[in-house]
């Protein structure tokens, strides 16, 4: 799969879907960079083909509406959208 890694402070595994257009991804992206967190990401609009569909099979079970950015932290918690307060208050610490 096509995951770009970013290294910074372990919080666990910190996995953001994204797309490369979108604002709230951009600003979901940049917060975790400022946050100092490691995490991988993938823009999900750059992928084609078999590997795509992996993807947004992957993304399917967390976030159903595929709707970006969605940002899974230890395959078990969910943030949709761009919710810094909320980003700030699990992984900021």
């Amino acid at each position: 799969m096509t995951f770009e890694h970013v290294k910074g402070k372990d919080r666990g595994k910190v996995v953001l879907y994204a797309l490369s257009t979108c604002v709230w991804c951009k600003k979901t992206k940049r917060l975790l960079m400022e946050l100092g967190i490691e995490f991988s990401y993938v823009f999900v609009d750059q992928l084609q083909g078999a590997e795509r569909e992996q993807i947004l099979d992957e993304l399917a079970h967390h976030n159903a509406m595929h709707s970006f950015p969605t940002l899974v932290i230890d395959d078990n918690l969910t943030i949709i959208g761009f919710q810094e307060r909320w980003i700030r208050e699990v992984l900021g610490r």
